[in-house]
């Protein structure tokens, strides 16, 4: 399924999100730089109850968050220059957890976990909105 959301209609999906979501999801947010990827994990982790505000793990490479469900884990691939470097993060515990947030699965290569849902995010024309699809397409994630 495809929809072009504005940031409002995406801080809402990713709330959506964060109910719907089961323990032990593995959820790949894919898509280009700045196509608000780190802003939907952060409307999930914030949903989810949080004990702090979710940041970008770019550099950290990880983040944890405690929540009444468990422990989120939100990982960042992007600065892997290859599949080695993936090798450095402690898989088994980021699985372990209520939720794994995954962005730029792909440069994890063979150490990042199948995914149990996928987001892709892009640009549009329209600065102020995102392309939004859900592999498989569950219509009721985007509705309501």
């Amino acid at each position: 399924m495809n929809r072009q959301l504005d940031e409002p209609a995406l801080l809402a999906l990713g709330a959506r999100l964060a109910g719907r979501l089961p323990a032990g999801s593995i959820l790949w947010l894919e898509g280009e730089r700045g196509a608000g990827k780190t802003t939907l994990a952060r409307a999930i982790v914030r949903a989810r109850g949080a004990d702090q505000g979710a940041t970008s793990p770019t550099f950290a490479l990880s983040h944890r968050y405690l929540t009444p469900r468990g422990p989120v884990f939100h990982v960042d691939c992007y600065r892997f220059k290859g599949e080695e470097e993936a090798s450095a993060l402690d898989w088994s515990e980021l699985v372990s957890g209520d939720l794994l947030i995954i962005e730029w699965p792909d440069r994890g290569g063979s150490w990042v976990p199948p995914a149990t849902h996928r987001l892709r995010l892009g640009h549009l024309e329209d600065p102020d909105l995102r392309e939004v699809v859900i592999v498989p397409d569950p219509a009721e994630w985007l509705d309501g």
